[in-house]
């Protein structure tokens, strides 16, 4: 299943993409400085702005703008559903795991789900996307479920006051390159193109 080369052009030269590589670079830059470092005991309060803010920013406009809603009813569904197939990299909290360095509480059911949605994304990008909206709504919805049991997950295993689950091993292993770059921008920019899609779907 490939992209078309018009859609792949217009979005990398679109204000979206251009957006989503100066958030990167934000991302990476803060993380680089230790900004989402936390001393233990204290919240992750910078992790937690960067995560939700894109996400709830959506959200807000979804509400309040008939032009940001007739923009995002525009775009490609399937290139949106494309995008989660990134979420194959999940492999990666599964090898941490395996070698004791996020805990397993966590880790398993964070990279687990998200292999599983990076896998049958194409899948629903062929065949689903444009038949069969129930089943992409769910689909959809597990994703968007998904990811915020990896977020709750991740503050309850951390080293704050709200670590309720920890033991032994923390998350703090998240807060530092290069596995800062998961919550600072992969979780809200997947959620976004989650939520995008939704309004998209909404528009049929």
């Amino acid at each position: 299943m490939t992209v078309p080369a018009r859609t792949r052009s217009s979005w990398l030269s679109s204000p979206p993409a251009i957006v989503a590589v100066g958030w990167f670079c934000a991302a990476l830059a803060a993380s680089a400085l230790g900004a989402f470092r936390t001393s233990p005991g204290d919240p992750p309060v910078a992790l937690a702005l960067a995560a939700g803010l894109p996400p709830l920013t959506v959200l807000v406009l979804a509400g309040c703008s008939s032009r940001f809603r007739a923009w995002a009813r525009s775009l490609e569904l399937r290139f949106l559903t494309l995008l989660q197939t990134w979420r194959v990299a999940g492999l990666a909290f599964l090898a941490l795991a395996a070698v004791d360095a996020l805990p397993a509480g966590f880790a398993l059911p964070a990279g687990l789900g998200d292999v599983a949605i990076g896998l049958t994304a194409p899948l629903m990008a062929a065949f689903v996307v444009d038949r069969a909206n129930r089943i992409f709504v769910i689909w959809t919805a597990l994703g968007i479920a998904d990811l915020l049991l990896a977020v709750t997950l991740g503050v309850l295993y951390s080293a704050s006051p709200a670590g309720l689950l920890r033991v032994d091993l923390d998350t703090g292993l998240m807060s530092t390159l290069p596995m800062s770059l998961v919550p600072a921008f992969g979780v809200p920019i997947t959620l976004v193109a989650h939520l995008l899609s939704l309004i998209r779907l909404s528009g049929r």
